[in-house]
């Protein structure tokens, strides 16, 4: 007997309606916000502020001197943040429901993020070449322009991103609540566990936290791109299964051609090079369309049966007809 939890695993027969988020004024404002933080941020660093003071005194306490019991944990828990073991786990997730539901839309929602992730923060990164604490120079220095990538953290975008998503894609308010608190707990206890280990300044988690952030509130923006996307791949399925069709249908068994057999006359009139192999073929086709039996004059002709062949004379040898007997007066004995 079947449960409601094991049919739901099933794939659903029709495509369910999904409507996709779109740039409210809400959104908007959010977007707007977190983007005039994040630009703060940079700024707070590149002029050597007091958020820079806060970076040092934070790296100078060495949290993981401090509660080195938690190292071996977050050692592991850490990889929550990393992008290839988060983007195979969500991807697997994403992409049985893209099977489930007829859709292509949860794992296209997935490559868009990670790519804007990757253009976006990547280029943050070698624009501010920002050292790490562990290749710190100077006491009190900024560390920018010194050949790093560390600003803004990749490990806590790529959480707040990678674990968003599936906020993002919820298709009922109670699940998108649920799913953002979790998201928001995971990505929060990477961008910690990096400072505690020594990975990140501070500054550069609360700015990987706000980068992500940007990039799950700019997805309504390309939400016309995706569905654009997933309508070009469907036609070009739709095309090559046609072609499929059609190939089998060609190679599809109908009448299958019999193989001529020649006699062997022919046969040897063919290896000897004696007229062409077309003309013998055309000659065994006729014959077979008007059912002549093609003989072989090696080969004698069996007489049918309860008939009798006539005999060949002792007088004339092998002729078989007996010839007239003389002209003349009949003498008795």
């Amino acid at each position: 007997m079947r449960t409601d939890i094991f049919a739901r695993l099933d794939r659903e027969p029709e495509p369910p309606k999904i409507v996709a988020p779109r740039m409210s004024r809400h959104r908007a404002a959010l977007f707007g916000g977190t983007l005039a933080f994040y630009l703060a941020i940079v700024f707070a660093v590149l002029v050597t502020s007091w958020l820079v003071v806060l970076d040092w005194k934070v790296m100078l306490f060495r949290p993981y001197q401090q509660w080195p019991e938690l190292h071996a944990f977050l050692d592991y828990y850490v990889v929550l943040g990393q992008r290839g073991p988060t983007a195979v786990m969500v991807a697997c997730w994403l992409g049985w429901r893209s099977w489930r539901q007829h859709t292509l839309r949860p794992l296209l929602v997935l490559g868009t993020s990670l790519l804007l992730l990757n253009v976006t923060v990547g280029a943050v990164k070698l624009g501010l070449g920002r050292l790490g604490p562990h290749y710190a120079t100077q006491i009190g220095s900024a560390e920018m322009f010194a050949g790093g990538d560390i600003f803004p953290s990749g490990h806590t975008a790529n959480a707040v991103v990678t674990w968003g998503i599936l906020a993002y894609l919820a298709t009922t308010p109670r699940a998108r609540r649920y799913l953002s608190a979790v998201s928001a707990t995971v990505s929060l206890g990477v961008g910690l566990t990096t400072v505690y280990i020594g990975t990140h300044w501070l500054s550069d988690v609360v700015l990987g936290w706000a980068a992500g952030l940007l990039i799950l509130l700019a997805l309504p923006w390309f939400e016309p791109l995706i569905a654009r996307a997933e309508s070009w791949i469907f036609d070009v399925r739709e095309q090559w299964r046609a072609r499929r069709r059609a190939v089998r249908q060609v190679r599809a068994p109908g009448v299958v051609p019999q193989p001529v057999l020649l006699p062997q006359s022919i046969a040897a009139e063919v290896a000897a090079g004696v007229g062409t192999p077309a003309a013998h073929l055309a000659t065994g086709a006729r014959a077979r369309a008007h059912h002549v039996p093609t003989v072989c004059p090696e080969r004698p002709q069996s007489a049918p049966s309860g008939t009798r062949r006539p005999q060949p004379h002792p007088e004339h040898g092998s002729r078989g007809t007996a010839s007239p007997a003389p002209a003349g007066p009949l003498t008795g004995g």
